[in-house]
């Protein structure tokens, strides 16, 4: 799982496309996604926005394997992964970011980033952090800090450059500035979300600040009710008066 590195530090490993193709997924026998057909290209960022409880977390989960797929499928680089195990679409080249959990708190940024690489072997493994860290400098400086006594952005950086650590070639955001000040949001978005796919990966991301969300993505995806209710470009969407007046009105999403 190992990748080459380019002269910017980034990895040359191409992404991996991913598709949904009329998902239905949810919770015991309860779907909470309904029919949901995305698609996300290598070096693309592509967002999923929607109200509270309209399925954007549980779309993610589906794809990555956490939770139930009653119908549709999921295809990764073209290979059908429905209803595979987290474990096993993580060792294809699949990173996800939780938004709850993301880091292990009483660990060090260092002990972080290794459990993040627990399947390479120990010359991958330092390559890797070595990679992981031309990529977040940041976090260099503090690799003895307990990730616990970071700041809730250094937390965030952290949680992707651990997804980093099997140089996944498809990446899985869900809200990366959960809990955090607009200023340090923008900031984790424009100068961390962005920089993923500039490593070559595709990217997914939910996120509620639609407005900031969309400054950085290729494409856009509006979910309610866990149904599909609108598609594309930031640009597109801008000029639609229900998504202006529904998600850049103010509130998060401003």
């Amino acid at each position: 799982m190992s990748a080459e590195v380019s002269a910017n530090g980034a990895a040359a490993r191409p992404g991996l496309a991913l598709a949904t193709e009329d998902l239905v997924a949810g919770y015991g026998h309860s779907p909470v996604v309904h029919g949901v057909s995305i698609s996300v290209s290598p070096g693309e960022v592509v967002s999923i926005v929607g109200p509270n409880g309209s399925g954007k977390s549980t779309l993610l989960k589906a794809i990555v394997g956490v939770v139930r797929t009653f119908s549709g499928r999921v295809t990764v680089g073209g290979r059908d992964v429905t209803g595979w195990p987290s474990d096993a679409i993580a060792r294809i080249g699949v990173g996800y970011v939780p938004q709850v959990d993301d880091v292990f708190a009483p660990l060090t940024v260092r002990e972080n980033l290794e459990m993040g690489g627990y399947l390479l072997a120990s010359r991958q493994l330092r390559e890797r952090i070595e990679h992981v860290l031309s990529i977040f400098p940041q976090l260099g400086r503090m690799l003895s800090r307990r990730a616990g006594r970071l700041s809730g952005g250094e937390r965030k950086m952290l949680a992707m450059g651990r997804a980093l650590m099997l140089a996944p070639a498809l990446v899985v955001l869900d809200e990366p500035t959960a809990n955090l000040a607009p200023i340090l949001a923008t900031a984790v978005l424009r100068d961390h979300v962005r920089r993923l796919a500039e490593t070559g990966a595709s990217v997914l991301v939910v996120e509620q600040r639609a407005r900031a969300v969309l400054e950085i993505s290729d494409r856009t995806y509006v979910l309610g009710g866990g149904r599909l209710q609108m598609e594309g470009t930031p640009d597109r969407l801008a000029e639609s008066s229900a998504f202006v007046e529904s998600f850049l009105g103010g509130g998060r999403a401003a």
